[in-house]
């Protein structure tokens, strides 16, 4: 172990700000884009919105699945970057290729040959107000344009993930933003068909989102490769891209388990989803407005809980265990405290917010109430998301994977699926049920935490 005894913490927020901030930026800005889309759709009526909120469910599930393959290289990319192993680090990115390609293949397979049958999974509760044959219609559509955006989502994702490993966010938020300007342009011209451009509907929501996605990753790697000196892993990037079977081994050892963990809780995420839709079709779209600007501010604890993973990666790596500790304790105490100020902003806006869309006032009143109830919980989240990322930190990959999505699948989404199928408990109070069941989580969290089975150098012997 490195000695450490002169180790501050004065400037651990200050580099975890450096980190987060332009992720906060550019995840906020796109998922404000994310928002303005969702109340421009809305303006097509309900049948839109809901047949936009459950492809969004299902391209939610796919990105995490992603997001979880790709995060397992990740953990190696920060620990080898602390040690200035670039070849190492190299290895990872390649990696990162071939695992992407994977996910994509499977998840456009899925998508084909069963988005038919996915969708029709939250159009079987009752309405009165909501046609679910229009629905069914509209969702296939907008689906079917969208899987076009898929693959230069994937790579945007490779190359901006690495590049934050090395704590160079600005260029993935440069590129985010540029995405964002895209998107809202390509929305106004082709919801609505304004300047002379076809009136496409929730089909120009879904086309302005493939462009913004191209427009991301071009930008992207213009920003990537004119200052190729300084990113040094690109040098010799693509000279070979095989990998060395043992390192290979290794990385796809502990992306597995982040892979299925991402993927089964985003897919736990949608099942709760369908399981309350059961109690009304109108759920789904008081769902949809209500994480519509919930996602707005949970950027937050998001980039906070990314952050954790990088710095304390980066100090395992380096062998600096005490530093590695000091810096998660703080910052996750940090974390929890900032997503406190979130509720009361997010409890402020529970009523006007959901005014702004053209839809049902039964869709407006579940809109509201879930933002309220997701903002009471969204200081446990912020908590129990740096608590994760710490975890992940030290490449304990099996035991986040045990902690996060195996305990949605055993507790949150049988809980959900009794409470709605065998009582009369409103939907509401169940969610509310659901969210509060984290609290275990948070509880064997902080035991593993202050256990300090997560602190570990898993490329020193390399």
């Amino acid at each position: 172990m490195k000695k450490t005894e002169n180790y501050s913490l004065k400037n651990v927020f200050g580099r975890a700000m450096a980190i987060a901030v332009p992720m906060m930026i550019q995840n906020g800005i796109t998922n404000a884009v994310g928002l303005v889309d969702n109340v421009m759709v809305g303006s097509l009526g309900s049948e839109a919105i809901t047949a936009v909120s459950i492809v969004g469910q299902l391209i939610f599930v796919f990105n995490l699945g992603i997001f979880g393959g790709l995060s397992g290289p990740a953990i190696y990319g920060a620990q080898y970057f602390g040690q200035k192993n670039i070849e190492g680090f190299r290895d990872t990115v390649r990696i990162k290729h071939w695992i992407g390609l994977a996910v994509l293949l499977a998840g456009l397979a899925a998508f084909i040959f069963g988005g038919g049958f996915l969708i029709n999974l939250y159009l079987k509760g009752e309405s009165e107000e909501i046609d679910p044959e229009l629905t069914m219609r509209i969702a296939k559509q907008y689906l079917g344009i969208m899987l076009w955006g898929l693959p230069p989502f994937v790579i945007t994702q490779i190359f901006a993930g690495s590049l934050r490993e090395t704590g160079s966010a600005v260029k993935p938020m440069i590129a985010g933003v540029v995405s964002v300007v895209v998107d809202i342009v390509g929305n106004w011209l082709l919801i609505y068909g304004n300047l002379n451009f076809p009136k496409m509907e929730a089909r120009g929501a879904a086309l302005a989102t493939v462009i913004a996605r191209f427009a991301e990753l071009i930008v992207l790697i213009i920003l990537m490769y004119s200052k190729k000196k300084k990113h040094e892993f690109l040098s010799g990037l693509y000279k070979r891209l095989t990998i060395p079977r043992e390192t290979a081994g290794k990385l796809i050892g502990k992306s597995l388990p982040i892979f299925f963990n991402e993927f089964l809780w985003a897919a736990g995420i949608a099942i709760l989803t369908q399981i309350y839709s059961q109690k009304g079709i109108e759920i789904v779209a008081g769902l949809n407005i209500s994480n519509a600007l919930c996602n707005l501010l949970n950027v937050v604890f998001v980039a906070l809980g990314s952050a954790v993973g990088i710095i304390v990666g980066q100090a395992l790596g380096a062998s600096e265990y005490l530093r590695a500790k000091k810096e998660a304790f703080a910052l996750m105490w940090f974390t929890g405290g900032i997503s406190a100020l979130l509720t009361v902003i997010l409890i402020a806006f529970s009523e006007v917010f959901p005014n702004a869309y053209e839809t049902s006032e039964a869709v407006k009143n579940y809109a509201s109430e879930f933002i309220v109830v997701t903002a009471l919980f969204f200081p446990v989240q912020g908590f129990l998301n740096a608590l994760y990322f710490t975890l992940r930190s030290g490449g304990k990959t099996l035991v986040t994977f045990l902690f996060d999505s195996v305990y949605s699948w055993v507790v949150g989404v049988p809980v959900a699926a009794a409470l709605c199928a065998f009582t009369d408990i409103p939907v509401l109070y169940v969610y509310a049920i659901v969210q509060a069941l984290d609290l275990v989580k948070v509880a064997i969290g902080c035991i593993l935490i202050n256990k300090g089975v997560w602190v570990s150098n898993i490329v020193e012997k390399q």
